[in-house]
């Protein structure tokens, strides 16, 4: 998911999100270590994309405030 896709969400739609990104995390690295998957990069993309997410959250919970 590209940055602007993740700025034109709301913010309670993130927050949704972040949790299924989380699960999904959990599921690839059950999945890696039980020999299921060997795409270690798969993980990497993810935490990425949940850094994204959050980062976003953040800014939109500053402006709220403000």
């Amino acid at each position: 998911m590209k940055l602007a896709e993740i700025r034109k969400m709301d913010t309670n739609k993130l927050i949704k999100q972040v949790d299924d990104v989380k699960l999904e995390i959990t599921e690839l690295k059950r999945g890696i270590v039980m020999g299921e998957s060997t795409n270690v990069r798969a993980v990497r993309n993810k935490r990425k994309q949940l850094s994204r997410m959050l980062s976003v959250i953040g800014e939109k919970l500053e402006k709220e405030k403000i």
